[in-house]
């Protein structure tokens, strides 16, 4: 096993087969943007082991909502990601679901890819 291969957090696009192991939950949404604009393909999470129980919800203003009780400050949009991707969406789906939830006002950025339910 390589290093790559035990990294707790790893993105991959399953069109080019790319993989990347990052160390926070947001460069995954940064990878996710580079690799749109270059290739146009979407990425998803290959591994995420993070610390915690998994997190009830359904929709994904609920999740955010139960994650906010977790987190101070806003709650990373990477780890939003890595929630949905447990319910099956890719990065990118996630990305344009949180995208119309904050045009319809029920979510908001405290600060840049960190979020909070209205």
């Amino acid at each position: 096993m390589n290093q790559r291969e035990r990294a707790r957090l790893v993105v991959t696009c399953p069109d080019c087969a790319v993989r990347k192991a990052i160390d926070d939950v947001n460069e995954a949404v940064a990878f996710h943007r580079r690799h749109r604009a270059i290739t146009g393909h979407d990425v998803e999470w290959e591994r995420a082991e993070l610390e915690g129980a998994s997190i009830p919800g359904e929709d994904l203003r609920s999740v955010i909502a139960e994650l906010e009780a977790r987190v101070e400050g806003g709650v990373p949009l990477g780890l939003v990601t890595v929630a949905m991707g447990e319910r099956g969406m890719t990065i990118g789906e996630t990305l344009d679901a949180v995208r119309e939830l904050r045009m319809e006002g029920k979510l908001y950025e405290p600060r840049d890819d960190h979020l909070r339910v209205t």
